[in-house]
């Protein structure tokens, strides 16, 4: 394959991988999203609606990983890729919108937004990869696979309750499980996974940016938990609380994760398998934290109740997920185990039984005390591996 043969819209080689200031701008909607996510969540912490925000956080992710992929294959200086991500970040932001109600009367709302940013994205890459077969092939069998979902997630919007709710987790599973297949197309056949696609140094910032996003989500929430109430000390402890824990995690990630998809963590080309991973494998490091700002709006909405068992699960759920997609993905990429981050996340799961008898205040510092122990044990790990080695 010659030069003059790939497409136009196509990143050319050697060219900075350095995310764009737009890829930036777009991230923003996912603040709102995750707050929406987060407060409908605090709202309602039933296993049924644990469940739904669970779907919806996963087809708002699809939206962004795939959108991270088009700004990593096509050049995002380009007129048309630039406009197509602002149409899907605007497809976000309805998206985001519909949250509260997606499960209600606004189901349609989520599901037409879904489908529009899938067809603009697509009425852009396969037209405009046409000049070479292989590399139209990629974006037509996402296309087809979202075709493959499209009447599960039409058909959940005429019905109701359960129904909507399976349709829908089927339909976001299919779409996020197809990936790791390599969306398999009739006559297209599939994307190797063992195929190199995508720009490592590119693709590893942008997910460091979403965490970082996600964090921000969390200290918006310590924030605003002191919004119209007394500036009463427990209050301000609880958002110092929160805060506390977004620092927890931050420091965490970047003792870790941060330098495992660095760009000094291997070439500066990726391959199909581990970008999947990192993806997946984020998904639940997010997903943790946006428990860890569901819980901080609790614990900031009812400071002095004894924790109910539900809101114990959300507040240590948070770091536990957390731990639980950093391990995993520390392991995929080295083959290794992060034992004090697995033995704390059996600490929180001995210990939780008896957090209902504390308020959800001292939930969440006794929380931060077990992310801080973990933090603690590993930076004194890595000193003395660090003296072994001189």
């Amino acid at each position: 394959m010659t030069t003059a043969e790939l497409p136009r819209i196509l990143r050319k080689p050697g060219e900075p991988q350095v995310p764009a200031f737009l890829e930036l701008f777009f991230d923003l909607v996912y603040i709102f999203m995750l707050s929406r996510l987060a407060v409908g969540l605090a709202d309602d912490l039933s296993a049924r609606n644990l469940l739904q925000t669970a779907v919806l956080l996963s087809a708002a992710w699809w939206v962004w990983v795939l959108t991270a992929w088009l700004t990593d294959i096509f050049d995002p200086r380009l007129a048309i890729i630039q406009a197509t991500t602002l149409a899907v970040m605007f497809g976000a932001l309805v998206m985001a919108i519909a949250v509260p109600h997606a499960f209600g009367a606004q189901g349609y709302l989520f599901v037409a937004a879904y489908f529009a940013i899938h067809v603009v994205r697509d009425a852009v890459l396969v037209p405009g990869t046409r000049v070479n077969r292989d590399v139209q092939a990629r974006s037509a069998r996402v296309f087809f696979w979202f075709l493959v979902t499209a009447p599960l997630w039409v058909a959940g919007v005429f019905v109701d309750g359960t129904a909507r709710l399976v349709f829908w987790a089927v339909a976001v599973a299919i779409d996020l499980g197809s990936a790791r297949l390599g969306w398999p197309t009739p006559r297209l056949g599939r994307t190797e996974l063992a195929s190199r696609v995508f720009t490592r140094e590119h693709l590893s910032e942008r997910h460091r940016q979403i965490f970082v996003v996600a964090l921000g989500e969390l200290v918006l929430t310590a924030g605003t938990g002191l919004q119209a109430r007394d500036f009463a000390g427990v209050v301000v402890a609880t958002g110092a609380a929160g805060f506390g824990g977004a620092v927890l995690l931050f420091l965490l990630y970047l003792l870790r994760v941060r330098r495992l998809i660095g760009p000094d963590g291997g070439g500066p080309v990726d391959r199909v398998r581990p970008s999947i991973y990192t993806s997946y494998t984020h998904l639940v490091m997010v997903s943790g934290v946006l428990l860890m700002s569901t819980g901080t709006t609790l614990a900031a909405d009812r400071p002095y109740n004894y924790s109910r068992v539900s809101w114990v699960l959300v507040i240590f759920g948070g770091p536990a997920l957390f731990l639980l997609g950093s391990c995993l993905f520390d392991h995929l990429v080295t083959g290794r185990f992060l034992w004090p981050r697995a033995i704390a996340i059996v600490v929180l799961v001995a210990i939780g039984p008896a957090m209902p008898l504390l308020s959800p205040l001292n939930v969440m510092l006794v929380a931060n005390v077990v992310l801080l122990g973990t933090l603690g044990v590993e930076l004194v790990g890595g000193r003395r591996r660090r003296a072994a080695r001189r």
